[in-house]
């Protein structure tokens, strides 16, 4: 029987034995977080940690006479383990809810219907898939991680409601290490990811990073702090939509005062009408549903042509300020922020982005954003791997390192001259204490001024 199958049908028989031990007052839910993942870390072009997990995190929420705890806990996958300890933890929710006071934003339980979801795909043993990396890889300096395996998210309550989502897929984030003709390490950032291994795709990954450490050998141009015309590569897009997820959409940061994109919203400002993004649950990266089960739609448009569409509310947000919830997140892995994003293409092919540029830099990843000042929705970073000065379209030679301080008002606004027709995949690759849910499917952008301060 597959994982996937075996951990189901035992969430399905745990739920409901836990949920029939409750009293006439009570509510509660259960939602799941799991994976069954094989880790190998690699560096110099072999393997240097080969690890497997599986592991399958539970989060019960207790209501009763409007008050409400929440505990999380590892599951076994047994029954004789797991039913004993959601049985006391049951016992030690009904002691402790009595001591809380009321809240007056709880969000009652109710059944938000049931849906069942299951991404399958075709992945190497790690036996194969070891062996085809290094020998992918076998002639040059790379160091990664490949991460592949089954995901796992679940959302029950006691009226009723079942919400499944499972999926099998991979990443291999990887980077290969070069020195220019100064002696200077430099490196160049790739990612193959899917959930049907090809090895002619992971070849073809890692032959486009080759072509680029060749550049990377080239004396390095030293770049002066300034304003430049610059291509964003789908890297470089993906790490700033990655700081959008710091509450630019959330709908609580708004009403609070702390959203970046409020002047956007209240239509003080505007965005290009070359920039669109959305969330895209039919992408197959994560549940539409949330920890609490409420289903958002397949795809919720948040800015449609530099206009201000959607935020997004969870039900309790919702409920203390009077709105109406479109399934954003509760708690957990998905508070109120993106979860499946969708920046938009445009018209520019991807093979004439040099010559668009014409002169300028080429960006091909950033790293360390944050934002400097987020009610004006300005951004902070660096340039990072293959950043390179282009002239004429064609490429001098790699950078040093830059600090960039921009507004988004500017970089997807006033700014943003073309965007490429192709989108690329960037899955979510973070692995602390779990392998992480989701992804992104992002072009490049060309954007005619961009602001450098060190």
């Amino acid at each position: 029987m597959s994982f996937h199958v075996k951990a189901q049908e035992h969430w399905n028989k745990l739920t409901k034995a836990l949920f029939t031990e409750l009293k006439d007052s009570e509510t509660a839910s259960l939602s799941l977080a799991g994976e069954r993942t094989t880790y190998l870390r690699l560096n110099g072009g072999k393997v240097r940690q080969n690890t497997f997990v599986e592991q399958q995190d539970a989060t019960f929420s207790f209501h009763d006479n409007k008050r409400a705890i929440e505990f999380t806990f590892s599951l076994a996958g047994e029954w004789q383990i797991d039913f004993p300890r959601a049985q006391a933890l049951l016992m030690r929710a009904r002691e402790e809810v009595k001591l809380l006071p009321e809240d007056p934003f709880i969000v009652p339980k109710e059944n938000k219907g049931s849906s069942q979801n299951h991404y399958a795909g075709h992945l190497l043993s790690p036996t194969e898939v070891l062996e085809t990396i290094v020998q992918a890889a076998h002639s040059t300096d790379l160091a990664g991680l490949y991460a592949g395996g089954d995901l796992l998210r679940a959302s029950s309550n006691s009226l009723g409601q079942d919400h499944w989502f499972s999926s099998e897929s991979f990443f291999l984030d990887y980077s290969l290490y070069t020195k220019n003709s100064d002696g200077e390490n430099k490196a160049v950032k790739g990612c193959y990811a899917g959930t049907h291994w090809n090895t002619e795709d992971l070849k073809k990954s890692l032959q486009s990073s080759q072509n680029k450490i060749s550049l990377l050998q080239k004396k390095s141009v030293d770049v002066k702090p300034g304003s430049y015309r610059v291509y964003l590569a789908p890297g470089a897009i993906a790490e700033i939509c990655g700081t959008l997820s710091w509450g630019a959409f959330s709908y609580l940061n708004l009403k609070q005062g702390q959203c970046a994109l409020k002047a956007l919203f209240e239509k003080q400002k505007s965005l290009s009408p070359l920039f669109s993004i959305r969330e895209n649950f039919e992408m197959g990266f994560a549940p539409q549903f949330n920890t609490i089960g409420e289903m958002a739609p397949k795809q919720l448009p948040l800015i449609s042509n530099g206009e201000m569409k959607n935020m997004i509310v969870s039900s309790r947000t919702a409920k203390e300020y009077g709105d109406e919830s479109n399934g954003g997140g509760m708690s957990g892995w998905d508070f109120e922020s993106l979860r499946a994003t969708e920046v938009l293409g445009g018209t520019l092919p991807e093979a004439d982005a040099l010559k668009a540029l014409g002169t300028g830099l080429y960006l091909d990843n950033l790293h360390y954003l944050n934002w400097s000042d987020q009610s004006e929705a300005r951004i902070t970073g660096m340039t990072r791997y293959a950043c390179f000065w282009v002239e004429n379209g064609e490429v001098v030679g790699p950078i040093k390192d830059l600090r960039f301080d921009e507004t988004l008002y500017r970089v997807f606004g006033s700014e943003l001259e073309a965007v490429t027709k192709e989108q690329h995949i960037d899955p979510e690759i973070m692995t602390y204490s779990a392998r992480s849910i989701g992804g992104k499917r992002i072009p490049g952008m060309l954007i005619r001024e961009f602001t450098f301060t060190l």
